[in-house]
């Protein structure tokens, strides 16, 4: 098989459009929906998966490089994402939310894509890919992407920069997978302004089931990873948020992998209009720990 790319469509290639002028600006109003969006719009990078050049690499990184557990789990997680994406796209009304989202498709896809061109190059077997069922409930399938992101980006943000200085990737690979990195702090962020926006967009009376929902979304993403686990300590599968730093050959603490992961999270997404909201939990959550360990380290 050769490279395979993806077409942009011709709806992407379009103006993103004035952002909001300077000032507040109110949760779930016009001027969020445009900022949100055109912050999604504006940063598209076009390059395209084909023409990406893979570096040569030394046999011994080339070896490490296939040995990494990930990349089944990968392929068939944007594969996925895409088509979720995309089926709840087809639901929005809304011309310029719905024009974000299909390029939030498209660069899910496109991440696929560049997987599979990498593997390809350096002769990594996939296993065969399952068939990707379209979401009954595209609305459902959208947050439980999206929420999943959120938690897998910020653990991936800080292992790809624990890659880095541990050399583990050679230079010209970390900047291949730049941009895969980029779009993925673009789409978390788009992602819990959608959320804020449309919760309050909705009539009032849908508003405590959307809450459910959301959830429900978290209980079935704390399931999934349970089950993860479980499978990775029968052998049977392995992750690459899971298994994080050992893979990568770098000898650092939990707590130090930690501090690199919100480190890495607020400088990427801090780089975005400060008007926006951020993923919360997950930092949160981290920052909670550390805070826990302190307190019984001081004990």
């Amino acid at each position: 098989m050769g490279a395979v790319s993806l077409d942009i469509p011709a709806s992407l290639t379009l103006n993103a459009g004035n952002p909001p002028g300077p000032g507040p600006i109110r949760l779930g109003s016009d001027a969020h929906k445009n900022l949100f969006c055109h912050t999604l719009l504006a940063t598209f990078d076009p390059y395209r998966p084909a023409l990406m050049e893979w570096p040569r690499l030394s046999a011994a990184t080339q070896r490490k490089i296939i040995s990494l557990p990930i990349w089944d789990i990968a392929v068939q997680t944007e594969g996925k994402a895409g088509l979720r994406v995309a089926s709840y796209g087809e639901t929005v009304r809304d011309p310029l939310l719905r024009r974000a989202i299909e390029l939030n498709a498209y660069e899910e896809k496109r991440h696929k894509h560049v997987l599979h061109n990498m593997v390809e190059a350096y002769g990594i077997r996939l296993a065969p890919e399952p068939d990707y069922v379209t979401p009954r409930d595209p609305e459902w399938a959208f947050m439980v992407t999206g929420y999943s992101e959120c938690i897998d980006s910020f653990f991936a943000f800080g292992l790809f920069e624990l890659a880095k200085r541990s050399g583990f990737f050679p230079p010209a690979l970390v900047d291949a997978f730049e941009p895969v990195m980029r779009e993925e702090g673009r789409h978390i962020l788009f992602f819990v302004n959608w959320v804020a926006w449309h919760r309050r967009n909705m009539p009032a009376w849908r508003r405590p089931w959307f809450a459910l929902k959301i959830m429900a979304v978290w209980a079935f993403l704390i399931y999934e990873r349970i089950s993860l686990g479980n499978n990775l300590a029968n052998g049977q599968d392995n992750n690459f948020t899971v298994t994080g730093a050992k893979d990568l050959g770098a000898e650092v603490s939990v707590q130090e992998l930690m501090e690199l992961c919100l480190a890495e999270n607020d400088k990427r997404l801090g780089a975005y209009d400060p008007r926006l909201l951020r993923p919360r939990l997950v930092p949160r959550a981290v920052r909670l720990w550390q805070r826990v360990l302190r307190g019984v380290s001081r004990a």
